[in-house]
């Protein structure tokens, strides 16, 4: 622990080699504990990186409550187990999409395909009245498929700035949007 305490407090002061010698001692078996968690590699890797690139980025907030390895370990599990339970929203999402045949009623039915074009139109003039920041983060995240830390790291802003922009944009698309439903 006390080591642990003079790594972080190293890496807070913004040695890179400090940060360098945590990453060496830990990137493998993380990232072999994260593809244990969601069966690939290629994604654990990606799930570590951010995980290292963050602690980096914001070393200067960072609380050790407990080991340096309980951290790491603990923010992986969250990290991947909140990566799979996207995906697997995604894979219900499509799903029912392609049992309920939707896709194929818009595009045979004139009818359908003219209503869904309005609606879509009603959506880009939405948005295009929300505030830039706003605008922007909702389309990263639903036409882009950017999750929130994703959009958060690339704008340099924090996650419940993004969370708090959602809402805002999907408050202000319900209300519009609403009366033609």
């Amino acid at each position: 622990m006390l080591n642990d305490i003079l790594l972080i407090t190293k890496i807070k002061e913004g040695n890179m080699k400090a940060f360098e010698e945590v990453f060496r001692l830990y990137y493998a078996p993380l990232c072999l504990y994260a593809s244990c968690i969601m069966g690939q590699t290629d994604t654990a890797e990606e799930v570590v990186q951010e995980l290292f690139y963050v602690l980096w980025r914001d070393r200067n907030k960072l609380q050790l409550l407990h080991s340096l390895k309980g951290y790491l370990y603990g923010a992986v599990r969250n990290q991947s187990l909140q990566y799979l339970e996207h995906e697997e929203v995604k894979k219900h999402y499509h799903d029912k999409v392609a049992a309920e045949g939707c896709e194929e009623d818009y595009s045979s039915d004139p009818q359908n395909e003219m209503e869904f074009e309005e609606l879509q139109k009603i959506i880009f003039d939405v948005l295009s009245l929300l505030p830039e920041r706003c605008s922007r983060i909702f389309r990263m995240h639903r036409f882009e498929g950017k999750k929130y830390t994703e959009i958060a790291s690339e704008l340099q802003i924090s996650v419940k700035t993004v969370e708090a922009e959602m809402t805002k944009a999907l408050k202000t698309l319900r209300n519009k949007v609403e009366i033609y439903i």
